[in-house]
């Protein structure tokens, strides 16, 4: 069937994830799946690949992603789910590197999907032209509240 189809089967994650560019988690969290995109799994990964989470936050080990981001491992992350959330103020992935937090739209109708992808769009390019980002999409902006972020949730100590 590989070759009717033209594709390559992987067993397994850690199999998969040298080939792709682009990887993309879409598994419910239970106990093997907690943690799985951890130091071993990311290295295991392209260097300059992208991991993108839509699924939920505890698939992939915090602290392994903001490493692997720093290091330049990972060329970006993009996520819809935090670990805690709401995340703290002190949540390493306020001031990760290359990453992006989009709201998760599981569930939602066709035209709410529509109105986030095109608000998406206009982030990414306003963010590639250098220009300011509309306050009522931002949350977070150089690791701290800003924006709709700044009026909608407060500091904690």
């Amino acid at each position: 069937m590989e070759q009717e189809l033209g594709l390559t089967f992987h067993a397994s994650a850690a199999e998969m994830v040298p080939s792709c560019d682009v990887v993309t988690i879409n598994a419910p969290l239970h106990p093997e799946t907690e943690g799985l995109f951890d130091d071993e799994l990311i290295a295991a990964m392209k260097r300059g690949a992208y991991l993108i989470n839509t699924a939920r936050a505890r698939i992939a080990d915090r602290d392994a992603v903001v490493r692997a981001l720093q290091s330049g491992r990972l060329a970006g992350y993009a996520g819809d789910v935090w670990f805690p959330q709401p995340a703290p103020s002190d949540h390493p992935w306020r001031a990760m590197p290359n990453h992006g937090m989009t709201p998760h739209i599981s569930g939602s109708s066709l035209s709410a999907q529509a109105r986030y992808a095109a608000g998406t769009r206009e982030i990414l390019e306003s963010f590639f032209a250098g220009t300011p980002i509309r306050d009522e999409y931002l949350i977070v902006d150089g690791g701290k509240l800003a924006g709709t972020g700044a009026h909608s949730y407060a500091v904690r100590g």
